[in-house]
């Protein structure tokens, strides 16, 4: 890697977005998200009309834009909350429990509005904005004075939405991205919800300066998990089983930087069982890995693109700006002539022999599983014995009878003590004045996690 780039990342600063960067825009209060790769070329579609993301550049995330009418099309204008707008809100929570009004004379017959469609299309001729617009709706409604606040403000967010749209502008770290997959394409990360996700990595004690053994079926978010938790410091070895390495696109939408991406490597579980065998450097040999090299698996487009994990048989790909939708259909690549610009660190190269030999001392201090895909008890015989004694492991799975399975016969094999299957649970609220409770839709599953500690014993010998 080149000295420029070296500069760039330890000058970044993370709070604030850059040319280049992935980030996940919340379009409508959570309607629809969308994975970007910022540069000058990029564009966003929201609803009819392109918008440059060239005014996200340089913006802090959190954020908040909105869709303007300007004398060259759509753009995007940042919107900057006043003190007046939290004092006015304030205010009329306070009215709300002595509110006198109701909806029962409200009838809804389509004759309250006396704006037309084309007074409206009129209007955005003459520039008018999003906000313009809602407003002359909000005045020309017969009914609207009539409503409750919460009738109000739910029918001004309703056309809000329609007329003048806001996206915010999110950080992709690990809580987001996983969210962002679970409620839009679950089945690419296994099921794995984010409560799931933050207690497996609690149960595996992932901490700073620790060498993890990852196995990841799930695109690559528990390996960006692992490494966003560690820092920068210790090591994520990604193992797979076979001679193709398991996807971990997901990576690439964290932001790393170099240093990170440096501690997050790859070996085949031949090359791991060739450290207790004492032949690792005759593996890497004859693999065609030498000491300095770091060769990735995965191979690489000339032409720089989005990760397209997300989008496999419903999704497409183009070449016409750099947004990657979790929508069916809505994927777009970055083009050529940004690629050098908005190029990502690649994370995922062949583990070095140092590596090796340090783990063939040590042994790995963590052990995390994430392979729905494969049996659970076939995976713990091949990983296992990599893991050093008294370290922690943890391991997920969407159903519970492949990890009882697997618990059983660590119990019968005596290789760990302090197991246990636990199913985590989460209840989202809402949380508003006068009417706090729980969401009316939540997820009622979110999978099992079986954790233990290895230790040493003379009967621990795993039978294959």
């Amino acid at each position: 890697m080149s000295q420029n780039s070296l500069q760039n990342d330890s000058i970044q600063n993370p709070r604030v977005t850059w040319e280049g960067c992935s980030v996940l825009l919340d379009i409508n209060d959570g309607d629809r998200l969308v994975f970007a790769r910022l540069s000058a070329a990029a564009t966003l579609k929201i609803g009819n009309k392109n918008c440059s993301l060239q005014p996200l550049i340089g913006c802090p995330f959190g954020s908040l834009f909105q869709v303007d009418n300007g004398s060259r099309g759509p753009y995007l204008s940042r919107v900057v909350p006043s003190a007046e707008g939290n004092d006015l809100q304030e205010t009329q929570d306070c009215q709300l429990k002595d509110e006198p009004k109701d909806n029962r004379a409200i009838v809804d017959n389509n004759k309250a509005q006396s704006l037309t469609g084309e007074d409206i299309d009129e209007m955005r001729r003459q520039g008018a904005t999003g906000d313009e617009i809602v407003e002359a709706l909000i005045s020309n409604s017969a009914t609207y004075e009539k409503k409750t606040s919460f009738s109000q403000e739910k029918y001004r967010l309703k056309k809000q939405k329609k007329y003048s749209p806001r996206v915010l502008l999110r950080r992709p770290f690990c809580r987001s991205i996983c969210e962002a997959y679970f409620k839009k394409y679950p089945a690419r990360i296994g099921f794995l919800r984010v409560d799931t996700l933050s207690l497996l990595l609690s149960m595996a004690n992932i901490a700073a300066h620790s060498d993890v053994l990852v196995v990841d079926m799930v695109g690559g978010l528990l390996t960006g998990a692992v490494a966003e938790r560690l820092g920068g410091t210790g090591y994520v070895c990604n193992a797979y089983l076979g001679d193709t390495p398991y996807p971990m696109d997901i990576v690439r939408i964290f932001n790393f930087s170099s240093e990170i991406c440096k501690r997050i490597v790859r070996s085949p579980v031949d090359g791991l069982r060739s450290i207790q065998d004492g032949t690792s450097g005759q593996f890497f040999q004859h693999k065609g890995v030498s000491n300095s090299e770091t060769q990735s698996n995965e191979q690489m487009s000339s032409q720089d693109s989005f990760p397209h994990s997300i989008s496999t048989e419903e999704a497409t790909l183009s070449s016409e700006n750099g947004t990657l939708d979790l929508i069916p259909q809505m994927v777009i690549a970055s083009p050529p002539q940004v690629a050098k610009t908005c190029k990502a660190t690649k994370a995922g190269d062949n583990a070095s022999l140092d590596a090796i030999n340090l783990w063939k001392e040590n042994g790995f201090s963590s052990l995390l599983i994430a392979a729905p895909e494969l049996d659970a008890w076939s995976i713990v015989q091949e990983f296992l014995p990599f893991l050093s004694y008294s370290a922690s492991f943890a391991i997920y799975h969407q159903y519970l009878q492949p990890l009882a399975t697997c618990m059983h016969n660590l119990q019968l094999g005596k290789m760990a003590i302090g197991l246990q299957i636990s199913e985590p649970w989460l209840r989202e609220y809402q949380v508003l004045p006068s009417r706090t409770h729980p969401c009316m839709q939540m997820s009622a599953f979110g999978g099992y996690i079986l954790s233990g500690t290895r230790i040493c014993s003379s009967d621990s010998q795993i039978q294959k």
